[in-house]
């Protein structure tokens, strides 16, 4: 299972290590079946579905805020992969291809069609997530797995208009920021208010 709130690594027997190595490998698939799984059936229960609730500048970056209707977290990114989620959130073209639109292209070309992102994993702050990518050509279809960064795995999920899954484990675990967004929400709202009858 998945454990947010991992201790230190241990130094342990080069066996063990693999052992455990396959386990958190075997943990990866079986989340990456459930959300799956939860893509056409929303009662999964080891997987949640989650969407971008806002995304605010910070000193060292943007803190982005995802969740659902019972819980929100954060994950900070930096200044440049803000801006792309940001840009991807609103729709806005750009003069010349970024990094992601690269990928995008790039899988596109490869024929490999994003099936969904899951944030599957968070040890001391981080989180991982894995992307997951569908093959099919004249030999087959095939699954990939590709570990990532949950920031440009998110936009990449939002250029391709593909779902965002948590793992439940992960979910549970962080601490819930419903109240800290609508603060500063309300804020925003109050400035630009307050920006609107000065103009006038």
């Amino acid at each position: 299972s998945i454990n947010p709130r991992c201790s230190p690594p241990r130094k342990v027997p080069a066996s063990a290590s693999t052992v455990s190595n396959e386990r958190r490998r075997n943990s990866v698939r079986r989340l990456a079946l459930c959300a799956r799984a939860q893509h056409r059936s929303p009662m999964n229960p080891d997987v949640v579905t989650v969407a971008i609730k806002g995304v605010m500048p910070t000193a060292n970056g943007c803190a982005v805020f995802l969740g659902d209707d019972s819980k929100t977290f954060v994950i900070y990114v930096d200044h440049s992969v803000g801006n792309a989620i940001q840009m991807s959130l609103k729709g806005e073209k750009k003069e010349r291809p970024l990094t992601h639109d690269l990928i995008g292209s790039i899988l596109l070309g490869l024929g490999a069609h994003l099936e969904h992102i899951l944030i599957n994993d968070a040890r001391e702050g981080t989180f991982f997530a894995r992307i997951l990518l569908r093959m099919e050509n004249e030999l087959g279809r095939k699954i990939i797995e590709i570990d990532a960064r949950p920031s440009d795995s998110i936009v990449l999920a939002l250029q391709h208009k593909r779902p965002l899954y948590v793992a439940r484990a992960v979910f549970d675990g962080v601490e819930d920021m419903s109240e800290v967004l609508e603060r500063v929400l309300k804020q925003q709202a109050d400035e630009t208010d307050e920006s609107s009858d000065e103009d006038k």
